[in-house]
């Protein structure tokens, strides 16, 4: 299919014609989790933005190999150079082997994102896994002239790299000023400026974790990982590598140097990041203590530092991932109770048309025509295409409900060949592309049938009653179900009925 797909390029801060190194394959590389805690509303955010790019990317026809890594080693506090890894500590802390922590906290990564219906990777590395990998990109750093051995520790030299290179170029940071400022500081500690970074680190003594090399017994820093199993898994070129903003620097901005300094040039064509998600206005993260996680926000409780219950609700997996929607990916998106509580009602404005959609009967002529529906779907295809515009396409979408209530309705009529368009186009963009489904899971959606089988043996017990002009029992039954809060429609046809929450 094919389709002018526009994607915004933070290397070169614009939108640009996709257009992959290899034609119909894509190379796509994200920056998976840290396993030492469970996945919050954070997580979530990268995981459905590049759940989307991957989905689109396949139906427009392109072979896609996704690459999605697990941090289980070398990712340090703070995210510096300096510090206890963060899963060694956790392993510490709980008495655990660091590897049980890391295959815990993996095991519930995945639980929540097949919850909140983001499709697997096609490769899933872990950093422990290639170690030898991250060693023969630290020698190569080192065989260029641009990194130094430090007491057992190899750090990747700033100023050697800026000197025939531009560090910065990503993030837009001015390093020569970094490096000049922090001049006085040379010969402090192992590193020669504040401005290097770790690329292999000797372990300590009480350090868990650590493997052999010609350095020391250590272990790999952490922006080491991400460089070496992109380029194993998608070559020394790849198109897409995809994370969080909060990556650009100092993450991504080492990974281009690293990348320049072992091949000579940088490894990726498009740069994608997505924007954060804030809570009062501040970065939701685990430094910051201020995260929810995802199945505390499944179970609606959780409670801040000062023992304040944040959530008024639990909310479904379907709910947080069509709050993520609602929001182009580069825009920051705030979490509210009121917010979530709108995005609940939206998307079950969607599931509701579509249930209505599953019921609706054609006419042999129909006031909405093919036209109508393929101006829609060109809407939503418009707006993928404009750098993945979710929001837009969900208001499509709603306009597309707002056709299907007028047809049940009978406020407009629909051609059989109208009403099978429709039902392609609502389908394909909102379950296929957005990710969206009618339920949370596999026993929710017995429960629900089971529920609905129920309401509506209730109802058929109504029309016979008032076929028997038993009007008693009519209106004992629909009074019942209307305090319930069922909202009840009699159609020529039978009944329509939704739960109003």
């Amino acid at each position: 299919m094919e389709q002018n797909l526009l994607v915004y390029n933070t290397l070169t801060r614009q939108k640009e014609l996709f257009r992959p190194l290899q034609p119909g394959h894509v190379g796509m590389y994200v920056c998976g989790p840290t396993v030492y805690g469970d996945a919050h509303l954070g997580h979530a955010r990268p995981a459905i933005t590049f759940d989307i790019v991957f989905r689109y990317l396949q139906h427009l026809g392109y072979k896609v190999r996704y690459v999605r890594n697990i941090t289980d080693v070398g990712h340090l506090e703070h995210d510096a150079d300096e510090g206890e890894d963060k899963i060694a500590k956790k392993a510490r802390l709980e008495q655990l082997e660091p590897m049980e922590v890391a295959q815990y906290y993996t095991n519930r990564f995945h639980d929540a994102m097949q919850a909140l219906g983001c499709l697997p990777p096609s490769i899933e590395p872990h950093a422990t896994g290639h170690i030898m990998e991250q060693e023969q990109l630290v020698e190569e750093i080192l065989n260029n002239g641009f990194a130094y051995e430090s007491n057992g520790s190899v750090y990747f030299d700033v100023e050697a790299y800026n000197k025939k290179h531009k560090y910065g170029i990503l993030s837009g940071r001015n390093l020569d000023d970094i490096i000049n400022n922090s001049r006085e500081l040379a010969g402090v500690g192992e590193k020669k400026n504040q401005a290097d970074f770790a690329l292999w680190k000797k372990a300590q003594p009480e350090h868990i974790m650590r493997w052999p090399s010609k350095w020391s017994d250590g272990f790999p820093g952490w922006h080491c990982e991400c460089t070496a199993m992109g380029r194993k898994y998608l070559g020394n070129h790849f198109d897409i590598h995809g994370g969080g903003m909060d990556l650009i620097f100092p993450h991504h901005e080492c990974e281009i140097a690293q990348a320049v300094a072992s091949q000579g040039d940088q490894m990726v064509h498009y740069w994608v990041h997505n924007n954060m998600i804030t809570i009062n206005g501040q970065k939701m993260g685990k430094s910051l203590g201020n995260f929810i996680t995802l199945n505390e926000f499944f179970e609606g409780s959780h409670k801040n530092k000062e023992g304040v219950e944040m959530l008024s609700q639990a909310y479904s997996p379907m709910t947080i991932r069509f709050f993520i929607l609602q929001a182009h990916y580069r825009s920051t998106v705030d979490f509210s109770n009121e917010a979530l509580q709108a995005a609940e009602k939206g998307f079950e404005r969607l599931m509701d048309a579509f249930k209505t959609l599953k019921s609706l009967s054609a006419s042999a002529d129909g006031s909405v025509k093919c036209a109508d529906i393929e101006a829609l779907r060109q809407k939503c295809y418009d707006a993928m295409n404009d750098d993945f515009n979710t929001p837009i396409v969900i208001s499509n979408l709603f306009e597309a409900a707002r056709l299907i209530n007028q047809v049940a309705d009978r406020k407009a009529t629909i051609g059989q060949e109208a009403l099978d368009a429709l039902t392609e186009m609502f389908c394909t963009f909102t379950f296929d592309l957005l990710g969206l489904r009618s339920t949370a899971g596999d026993n929710n959606a017995a429960r629900e049938a089971a529920f609905g089988e129920v309401v509506d043996m209730l109802l058929e017990q109504r029309m016979k009653a008032k076929a028997n002009k038993d009007w008693a029992t009519s209106d004992a039954i629909r009074d019942k179900l209307a305090a319930l809060g069922f909202e009840v429609k009699d159609t020529k046809d039978g009944f329509t009925w939704k739960l109003n929450k």
